[in-house]
Formats: C-alpha cells, structure tokens, sequence
C-alpha cells in the first residue's frame, strides 16, 4: 500500500509539472502521459493485492452469510482457491509479457515495456500468498466460536 501510496503522489507531482509546463512555460512536457500510465499500473494491481490482504476484494457477502456455518466455510475455502488460481494465472501471463518485452521500450521514457507488466506479475504472486495464507489459516486454527455467558438473574 505505501509503494502504490507513493505512486500516487509521484503521479500529481508530475501532473502539477504538467500544467505548470503548458501554461506557464509553454513547454509541454511530453513524459509525463508515459509515465502516468505506467505508474497506473502499480497503484492498481499493487492496490488489488491490498485489497485481497485485507478481504476488501469484490465479493457478495451477504448472500455467503445467509447459508448455514458449513457452507459458509465452504464458500470461503472456494473463494481463497479461487484468488489463488486467478493469482497464479496473473502471475504466469505477467512473467510471460515481461520477458517477452525485455527489449522494447516505452516511448519517451527509455525503460523497457517490461516495467509495466512487472505489477502484474507481482500483484498474481501477492494474491497466491495472501490467499493463500488465508486458505491455511483456515484449516490450521479453525476460527473459535464462543457461547455467550448466560445473564446473570
């Protein structure tokens, strides 16, 4: 989070060069769409890698929690393999495009369009751990359920 963090505040930064360079200096710097793309790139699949850590990735909840506890646990095994196979999947067609781009390089910038495949690849390696630590976490300490102590009379 704090690497796509400071993505974000690189991006205005340079977006405020960008606005300062065209209307003040009459010199539009043309770098800064290059690098805006690419730093788009981290702050969503660094940001999508958080948001599975975190269990805010997109899922329907309420529908999950209205079926009895067993397959409640059920649902959510499924759901941590099922980020664990997309993960793997992001991963390998990351690693793919990055060592097929090794050699070209994004205009205007002279970093090589592996850069920005590079989150991709890290974003799917970052989805198997997170889920499947959450996967593990399951089966190796089940959650405690606990009674609530009778009031009281």
């Amino acid at each position: 989070m704090i690497i796509a963090g400071i993505a974000v505040v690189v991006m205005i930064a340079i977006f405020g060069w960008l606005v300062f360079g065209r209307y003040v200096l009459n010199n539009t710097p043309t770098w800064v769409e290059q690098l805006s793309l690419l730093l788009i790139n981290y702050i969503t699949f660094l940001g999508a890698a958080v948001g599975v850590r975190r269990h805010t990735h997109l899922s329907i909840d309420f529908i999950r929690e209205g079926f009895p506890r067993i397959l409640r646990a059920i649902m959510r095994c499924l759901s941590d393999f099922t980020i664990m196979v997309f993960g793997a999947f992001m991963a390998w067609q990351g690693w793919v495009l990055v060592s097929t781009n090794l050699d070209r390089e994004i205009p205007m910038l002279g970093l090589s369009e592996s850069w920005r495949a590079a989150p991709l690849l890290i974003s799917g390696i970052l989805f198997i751990l997170f889920a499947g630590a959450d996967l593990a976490g399951r089966f190796i300490a089940p959650p405690v359920v606990t009674v609530a102590a009778k009031p009281k009379s």
